[in-house]
């Protein structure tokens, strides 16, 4: 009776006519506060005119189409196994739901009561301290009921830890919105990557006319961007998402006098954001914290020298000053294409055909190649120093902690699968950057959880390519409240570990977890249909270890996005849940062969809440899918 009153107390004045059109239905649907899907409305309202050929409704048609849109069977389950009435559930009966069905063991009582205060729309319910139907869909289609463990979305971790700890939101050719080879650059590149709590962003940088660097893909038709815009742009940008320090990783290409005035606009226009002195003691030992650097910008690029020796200069005019760095180039003949070379095509059988051999060949002659570096970029250059990897024996022997490597994805996939151990000491002690092979000219990815399994901290991908690949990047920085850095788990922090991806032995940590896979809400529907028909199928996918990676697929429901029932459970048991991601794809069967995205949620493993949760849904650009959603039970232990 109250429900009813309430549902014609916020609708009857639109019925003053006594039937309502289509355009007038969605503004009375949006004054209920319930999202919905235009294209689900429009068909559901669409086979309720076109029983009566009339384009209006009255008032129980509207009813009936909200009930259709916001009343879920499945949630009605829930609330009347809860609720002795079945109309209303009292904060006893609330109570009893938060802990048994959601594990709020601590403090179910308060939390009940704050449910009901902050969802229940009417108000004489709400006053006695009860939950109504409608109240209790506002609360499991809210914020609270997500999948996302509520502690995960805000800094939680301790970030006091050295750099070289942590994962770091790492992007590539972050200049690019599209190809590598004729796409626009673009600052909108920079700001996209900022707002999405990325930390390390690349900058090429080349000569431009009047004495002013350019930003661009060298020897390519990309277009081209002043180096100053790009740093007024991260000036404004670098910490609107995030309050830990922005990396600039420079790949420089610059003449000794256009060095010079990249350091002048370094300086100038991000004035103390930049870093450009060591925090206390000047013979650094051990990388500072993303906590010692908040709201600080580092410059990654070719040092001259020591911190120890750059602080001795300091003070002193090092206009005109130029140094040289020497390092050994050693090439052999499947050596992955540089990061930076021309990318149009030349003839590379020899080069195919070498990748696929197991054994590394043989290695020729190394090569001392000198670069001129301007002093007053160099000295620019403070914990992020670039160092040319030459192996992890030579790191370990000559490397200090504030130099760091970059290396190819094709190399970075030989260490992974011949020397995993190694690479984990490696990643312990320095900061590891994994770039895409240059041959990618499309601007696609690779997966990175190869990488993260071995603690490689910027692994860097093309932030403007759609799919799976930047999936499970938002996914995994979704972590730690997106703040773009993600503390490694202690085996991959240690410098003793014995870790190895492919054979994990007593680093296992087993976690089983089961997912009941119950419903899916207004999902987008097919792009092969004309209303808002879909056939969905959710595949839940594992990413972590080896061992752990899994794909499992639900049954196909025919001919329904609006509301389509499943309830099926899937079990897992992941080995290293440290490193775990999963994924909810949601395809439409096109046929029996093809499958057509229509959206996806990726998420830590260690991020899950337990109990009734809903899965967002994200489009494959990234944007959210409201109110598409899934409905799921979560259990693990």
């Amino acid at each position: 009776m109250e429900e009813n009153r309430w549902f014609l107390n916020i609708i009857q004045d639109g019925f003053m006519n006594g039937k309502i059109d289509f355009d007038s239905t969605v503004k009375l649907l949006e004054k209920l506060h319930m999202p919905f899907n235009l294209a689900h409305v429009k068909h559901v309202f669409k086979k309720t005119v076109d029983k009566r050929k009339i384009h209006t409704i009255n008032i129980e048609d509207f009813r009936a189409i909200y009930r259709a849109i916001v009343h879920r069977n499945e949630f009605h389950e829930i609330f009347c196994a809860y609720s002795e009435n079945r109309k209303n559930l009292a904060d006893t009966e609330l109570t009893a739901f938060l802990k048994k069905e959601q594990f709020k063991t601590e403090g179910a009582e308060t939390t009940a009561l704050e449910v009901i205060l902050k969802y229940e729309p009417i108000d004489e319910v709400r006053k006695r301290r009860q939950l109504s139907f409608e109240g209790f869909i506002r609360y499991m289609s809210s914020e609270d009921c997500t999948i996302f463990k509520k502690e995960h979305r805000t800094v939680y971790q301790d970030m006091n830890h050295p750099l070289c700890d942590y994962f770091i939101s790492s992007s590539h050719n972050t200049y690019l919105v599209s190809d590598q080879l004729i796409g626009p650059s673009d600052l909108n590149g920079y700001i996209s990557a900022l707002l999405k709590g990325c930390r390390c962003l690349e900058i090429d940088c080349w000569d431009g006319s009047n004495n002013d660097p350019v930003v661009y893909h060298g020897h390519t038709l990309t277009s081209k961007i002043t180096f100053c815009s790009v740093i007024h742009v991260v000036d404004k940008y670098a910490f609107a998402a995030s309050d830990y320090p922005v990396v600039l990783s420079l790949e420089n290409h610059c003449s000794t006098k256009q060095q010079e005035r990249i350091a002048q606009y370094l300086l100038n226009i991000l004035g103390d954001k930049l870093l450009t002195s060591p925090i206390g003691d000047i013979e650094v030992t051990q990388l500072p914290s993303p906590e010692a650097l908040k709201f600080k910008i580092l410059v990654k690029n070719k040092k001259c020298g020591t911190i120890e020796e750059t602080m001795l200069r300091k003070g002193r005019d090092s206009h005109g000053e130029t140094g040289e760095v020497s390092e050994e180039e050693i090439t052999s003949s499947d050596e992955e294409t540089d990061e930076k070379t021309p990318l149009y095509p030349k003839s590379g059988s020899s080069k195919r055909k070498s990748e696929g051999r197991s054994s590394p060949p043989p290695r020729k002659k190394a090569k001392v190649k000198k670069m001129k570096i301007a002093m007053g970029l160099s000295d620019l250059v403070i914990y992020t120093k670039s160092e040319k990897f030459v192996s992890f024996e030579h790191s370990l022997a000559h490397q200090k902690c504030y130099e760091n490597n970059s290396i190819g994805e094709l190399k970075a996939q030989k260490f992974v699968k011949h020397a995993a151990n190694q690479f984990v000491s490696h990643t312990s002690r320095f900061i590891t950057r994994i770039y895409p092979k240059g041959t990618r000219a499309g601007s696609s990815n690779y997966n990175p959880q190869e990488f993260w399994n071995v603690g490689c901290q910027m692994v860097a991908l093309n932030f403007q390519t759609s799919g799976t690949p930047m999936e499970l990047q938002n996914g995994k920085f979704l972590d730690n409240g997106g703040c773009g850095y993600i503390l490694k788990p202690e085996f991959l922090r240690n410098r003793n570990s014995t870790f190895n991806p492919h054979n994990v032995g007593r680093y296992s940590n087993p976690l089983s977890l089961s997912i009941r896979l119950i419903s899916g809400h207004q999902l987008p529907p097919s792009n092969l249909s004309k209303s808002n028909k879909a056939d969905p199928l959710v595949q839940l996918e594992i990413y972590g270890v080896p061992e752990d990676q899994a794909k499992r697929k639900s049954s196909v429901i025919k001919s329904n996005a609006l509301s389509p029932r499943w309830d099926e459970t899937f079990s897992f048991t992941v080995q290293v849940p440290e490193l775990a991601l999963i994924r909810f794809c949601v395809q439409d069967e096109i046929s029996l062969v093809a499958n057509d995205f229509l959206g996806q949620y990726t998420l830590p493993l260690l991020s899950l809440s337990k109990g009734y949760c809903t899965v967002p849904l994200f489009s494959k650009s990234g944007g959210k899918l409201e109110p598409a959603s899934l409905f799921v039970y979560v259990w693990y232990y």
